[in-house]
């Protein structure tokens, strides 16, 4: 059992250092999502999927880790919380106290990442409704009736109401 609940601790520990660096990349993302630093964010995006692809390995680890615990203390799995673990040691205050930690060390990144992510999920948001915005006044300008403007031969100059020949600025 006590090798069982070492092998939980160190994933812990290598799962909170994973989601460490999520949220230093999280936090690097937001300048460069407001900046529109499009080959920035995709670097980024990159170094992000790596992590997360480590930290699917590391939770799997991690459930292996709490079915063998939960097999040797003949308990339901699907019971089984960390924190019903952390209780149980109570005889052994070393690694209660180092579970404890690392426990509550990751929840904490963990609810650091998810609050970066919900901010750079608004920028995000932001940012397509104002391309969807500049898509429809574009596209409203080119649907703009025709004015009845005639030169001197009669013929039609095909002014369009809101149109000039102007080359649109896309950094209004």
């Amino acid at each position: 059992m006590a090798s069982l609940m070492e092998t939980l601790i160190e994933v812990l520990e290598k799962e909170n250092l994973e989601y460490k660096n999520l949220l230093e990349l999280s936090t690097r993302k937001t300048p460069v999502i407001v900046s529109e630093d499009l080959k920035e964010l995709t670097k980024i995006t990159d170094e992000e999927q790596i992590i997360v692809s480590r930290i699917n390995h590391l939770d799997n680890q991690r459930n292996e880790a709490i079915d063998d615990i939960a097999n040797v203390l003949n308990k339901d799995v699907a019971k089984l919380k960390i924190v019903d673990l952390i209780k149980m040691l109570e005889k052994r205050p070393e690694e209660q106290a180092r579970l404890a930690a690392v426990f509550d060390n990751l929840r904490e990144n963990v609810r650091a990442v998810k609050r970066i992510n919900e901010q750079n999920k608004g920028l995000i948001e932001s940012a397509l409704e104002m391309v969807q915005f500049n898509m429809n006044i574009l596209q409203s300008m080119n649907k703009a009736p025709e004015t009845a403007n005639y030169n001197r031969g009669a013929c039609s100059t095909g002014d369009i109401i809101g149109m000039n020949n102007k080359a649109f600025d896309a950094k209004q």
